[in-house]
């Protein structure tokens, strides 16, 4: 008599039935609110730093603050973080934020230089400027007959010893002007770690400014007026005003391209 084979029973996965006991992973404390906690605890140390910062620098601080800050309830973090925003203005949290880890208890035994190394180097770069300036003037090649010749006239080591004086006068304009900027920044509370990148584009945008100004007028009065000290004097202006000419040759390429694109309309 032919017997059956019985089905075998599955047996139960040890990691499925695991998984299955584990509980759910619960979600944020204060994610009723909208928010996380970790987003929480960020406006709660930003209300610090900013209150902080106001006291120590003299600003009015408004009484309304006391009761809002006290609170856990997002909607009266959110009103006293604007209020101190605008106390703090033009200082931002996060500027706030990097002074404050420049004051940091750990960092007060080391110089000022080291904390802060755009300015370290940007000091590194002026005397570097100010290095190929005078040497460079001290060449007899450097002189106001072969500056008045321009780019186009000249050659060979004069030329490439123009160019150095040139452009290290320009250099030493655009590091003036963001030194002035950068104690500015520091005095106001508004430096940022980011402004670092900026200042290298503003650097390299400074030395063609004062180049391409003082090449332009040489070649526009053909030499003829041009001195030494007038040449210096627009490197110069051309380095420390770069955001100016910058502007200025941004607004005259928007007008001619509105013409053209006022025509074919």
């Amino acid at each position: 008599m032919p017997t059956s084979n019985p089905t075998p029973t599955p047996t139960p996965n040890p990691v499925a039935a695991d998984e299955a006991s584990k509980p759910a992973a619960a979600a944020p404390k204060g994610i009723h609110k909208g928010v996380s906690d970790h987003l929480m605890i960020e406006i709660k140390e930003e209300l610090e730093n900013m209150l902080s910062f106001a006291m120590r620098n003299g600003k009015i601080i408004n009484t309304e603050l006391n009761p809002l800050i006290e609170s856990n309830n997002l909607d009266d973090l959110i009103n006293a973080h604007n209020i101190l925003a605008k106390n703090v203005a033009p200082a931002t949290p996060k500027s706030i934020k990097f002074l404050k880890k420049l004051n940091a208890t750990d960092s007060r035994g080391r110089i000022v230089l080291s904390k802060l190394p755009v300015i370290r180097n940007l000091i590194i770069l002026a005397l570097l400027f100010l290095a190929l300036f005078i040497g460079t003037s001290l060449s007899s090649q450097v002189d106001q007959a072969s500056l008045a010749k321009g780019v186009l006239a000249n050659s060979g080591t004069d030329l490439l010893l123009n160019l150095v004086f040139i452009c290290a006068t320009s250099g030493m304009g655009v590091i003036f002007y963001l030194l002035k900027s950068v104690s500015e920044a520091i005095q106001h509370g508004t430096l940022m770690p980011e402004q670092s990148i900026y200042y290298v584009g503003l650097i390299v945008l400074g030395i063609m400014s004062g180049l391409i100004l003082s090449e332009i007028v040489s070649t526009y009065n053909n030499g003829e007026e041009l001195t030494v000290f007038n040449s210096s004097v627009l490197a110069l202006v051309g380095g420390f005003s770069s955001d100016a000419i910058f502007s200025i040759l941004q607004g005259i390429i928007n007008k001619i391209k509105a013409l053209f694109t006022s025509g074919n309309d």
